[in-house]
């Protein structure tokens, strides 16, 4: 795991983080990508990885395995 050092700015009335491109392009990131940051007992946690997001996509697999012959029909209309 790399550590990395980086800067808080002033945006506006808030601030933002530059991530270095090496990251960025380690991650598959770019400007607009949205991220989440954890609170954790050890500091900041910024992930990519949305868990909800993977919750939702395991529910839609289990309905395409599930209902698999009608959809198949429905999509030949």
């Amino acid at each position: 795991m790399r550590v990395r050092e980086t800067v808080i700015r002033p945006i506006g009335n808030s601030a933002g983080v530059t991530i270095p491109k090496e990251t960025l392009e380690r991650y598959d990131l770019a400007p607009g990508d949205k991220i989440l940051l954890q609170e954790t007992a050890d500091g900041i946690l910024i992930s990519s990885y949305d868990p909800l997001f993977e919750e939702a996509m395991a529910v839609a697999r289990d309905i395409g395995k599930r209902y698999r012959n009608a959809l198949r029909e429905l999509s030949k209309r």
